[in-house]
């Protein structure tokens, strides 16, 4: 069975975008709630918005995506990271390409059209490289090729054309050539992140940065010819140009929330040319940070998982307000009160919240030592108590108590775990995956205490935890109590703001993440939004690759471009060294397991009542997860009929390479 579904996408926004009111000026950006100083602020006004550049910009919006600039800049993504301290190419925006002929296509001239920086310049290229023949390669194939002793690329082709990229994953640096070729893109076969063949951006997560690009030619004796910029010789990222904030530009956008979504939502506004103020609120101390280690690695430094450092934000002109939080929205005045004391009028706003972690009210919950782990702070206290004596018990057996359990378990004097489920992570893996990771953390010395719960925190007479009480009414010694027991919305600050927030906190939106008021924008864990997939409603969903991407798709629709959400759901974690990866969404009635659980190596392939597989997770047989994710975001979809030929469960991956069917 092969079919094709077509999300429900939200028709009305179209318009919204189109006709929208004219908006008159409102008075300064920023005034004080308290005793502030409003001139640190300026006097800025909002203009009104010209519908001609808009149609402009709708017209040529694909255009722009895939243009662009040769004179892109070169980050680390760690606070390790120095900054250029030359001026940027002011007013260029987007990438440069990879060439594979002299010739110029239709997009080459549609980029040279629009003023962008011509994609071939010799001087800022080496001298071509003979990386193999042109017979070598076969269509629809990747090659992973040396260009010198330092650098390796990635020589694709596709439709008779050569292609090459750099050849890592600029999120954790795995090998893409063992990745999946999809319709001019690849993803990384690890975390699902994908990178356009022709610009080498990175269009969907986790990481920030982008690929280099490569020229390529062949010559007349069929040696595949490749020139790289002598500057992706130094590094195999690359950061997409990005402009800073232009004076004469009075509009102000500002992003709520110093998460992954945030942060990609900030560097994005600026690569796609938005040239206002552009504030940044951050309810932590710290910048951005991958808060997938978080729970991984407690250990870490703070410098280690930033995205970027303090320089970065400064030199795009992107104000980072840390430690502040938002704690009222007035959409009827474009007004966001802050804990700082300032009221900031916008424009445009994104909000990417998130969550915060929750504890159950368990009586003596609020005793010293009782933990969660959400964010590095918490990673911090955590690790301030860890001691070889100490005796560590996590409630929960979900990703984050498990994760935290393993991490401690070697650094303790004990670990055990308590869970309400008969094995943990049932719900998201059912119950033959649940029990072998259930062996896997016994095997290394964790204790597991399933179907059972704490009903009781017992404390000393200096308020610190000494012990827990079971749903059995056994006590288990206890130092250090860390709860994994789930999350809630940071969306207390919307309530009447004039946004529609649910009842359980999070907010609806639209396929283009805006919110029932227009230019409020939402996304991360806290939007309520469609997927691309089998699921018909709208799904709220806390993955870290999501909330990156919903941070691009906000910041491009916020900017002009119409860009509906077609990302599929991918997440991952790590136990004890085992990797698992799993991408879809929706539920399931049985679970097909293709390989050896007792091994690690197998694939799981989680099948409806209607035999449609929703969902496909695995350990030790990638690319198959980032492989069912590209199919469906190519429309596609897998049924039971195509994995229940147990010598050939794998044949389905075939269909990655066929054009999409036909519609009427």
């Amino acid at each position: 069975m092969l079919c094709r579904f077509q999300p429900n996408y939200c028709r009305l926004l179209f318009k919204n975008q189109l006709f929208k009111q004219i908006h008159t000026k409102v008075g300064p950006h920023v005034r004080a709630q308290t005793h502030y100083n409003t001139a640190a602020f300026g006097n800025s006004h909002w203009s009104k918005p010209d519908l001609r550049n808009f149609n402009t910009n709708f017209t040529h919006s694909r255009q722009i995506h895939i243009m662009g600039s040769i004179n892109c800049k070169e980050y680390k993504t760690t606070g390790n990271a120095t900054p250029k301290t030359t001026e940027s190419a002011g007013g260029t925006v987007g990438s440069y390409q990879s060439c594979s002929s002299p010739k110029r296509n239709k997009e080459t001239m549609a980029s040279q059209a629009m003023g962008a920086a011509p994609v071939f310049d010799p001087k800022e290229y080496t001298d071509p490289v003979s990386v193999c023949q042109a017979t070598d390669i076969q269509e629809n194939e990747m090659k992973q090729l040396d260009f010198d002793e330092d650098t390796r690329i990635l020589l694709i082709k596709q439709n008779g054309r050569l292609q090459a990229v750099g050849a890592k994953c600029t999120h954790y640096g795995a090998p893409l050539h063992t990745g999946v070729l999809g319709q001019g893109r690849v993803r990384c076969p690890w975390h699902g992140a994908c990178f356009n063949l022709e610009t080498g951006d990175i269009e969907d997560f986790p990481g920030l940065d982008s690929l280099p690009c490569y020229n390529v030619e062949v010559n007349d004796e069929g040696q595949v010819l490749v020139r790289a910029k002598r500057k992706d010789l130094e590094q195999s990222k690359r950061l997409k140009n990005m402009v800073k904030r232009n004076p004469r530009d009075e509009r102000c956008y500002i992003v709520v929330g110093g998460g992954p979504s945030g942060a990609v939502c900030v560097e994005t506004l600026r690569q796609e040319g938005y040239s206002g103020r552009l504030i940044f609120i951050c309810r932590e101390a710290f910048l951005p940070y991958d808060r997938v280690k978080v729970s991984k690695n407690m250990s870490a430094d703070i410098a280690s998982i930033q995205f970027r450092n303090a320089d970065f934000y400064k030199e795009y002109d992107i104000e980072v307000w840390q430690d502040v939080a938002a704690t009222k929205l007035d959409t009827s005045q474009k007004e966001l009160q802050c804990s700082n004391g300032y009221v900031v009028k916008y424009d445009k706003i994104y909000i990417a919240t998130g969550c915060s972690a929750f504890k159950p009210p368990i009586p003596g919950a609020d005793l010293a030592n009782v933990k969660v782990v959400r964010e590095f702070a918490d990673a911090q206290s955590i690790m301030e108590l860890v001691q070889p004596d100490l005796r560590v018990v996590c409630l929960g057996s979900s990703f984050i108590a498990l994760e935290a359990a393993s991490f401690l378990v070697s650094k303790v004097a004990s670990v055990t775990v308590v869970g309400r489920e008969n094995v943990p992570l049932k719900a998201a893996f059912g119950e033959a995956i649940g029990a072998r990771v259930l062996q896997l953390f016994q095997e290394n010395n964790v204790e597991m205490r399933m179907e059972s719960g704490i009903t009781e925190i017992i404390g000393d007479e200096d308020g610190k935890v000494v012990e827990v009480q079971l749903t059995d009414e056994t006590r288990i010694p206890c130092d250090l109590l860390i709860m994994g027991t789930g999350s809630t919305f940071n969306t207390k600050f919307m309530q009447k703001s004039g946004v529609r927030v649910n009842s359980n906190g999070s907010v609806d939106v639209t396929d283009f993440l805006e919110t029932n008021v227009p230019d409020v924008y939402v996304g991360g864990d806290i939007a309520n939004a469609h997927i691309y997939g089998l699921a018909h409603d709208r799904v709220t969903i806390g993955h870290y690759q999501l909330a990156q991407y919903h941070g691009r798709i906000a910041a491009l629709n916020m900017t002009g471009s119409v860009k509906k959400l077609e990302a599929v759901p991918f997440f991952f974690t790590m136990l004890f060294g085992k990797g698992i990866r799993y991408a879809g969404h929706g539920s399931y009635k049985e679970v097909i397991i293709d390989g050896s659980l007792e091994e690690f190596k197998f694939v799981a392939y989680f099948v409806n009542a209607a035999d449609t597989v929703t969902a496909v997770a695995s350990c030790g047989r990638d690319p198959v997860v980032a492989q069912f994710s590209e199919l469906l975001s190519q429309g596609k979809c897998l049924g039971r009929s195509q994995i229940e030929n147990e010598s050939d469960r794998q044949a389905w991956t075939a269909e990655l390479k066929k054009p999409l069917p036909k519609i009427r």
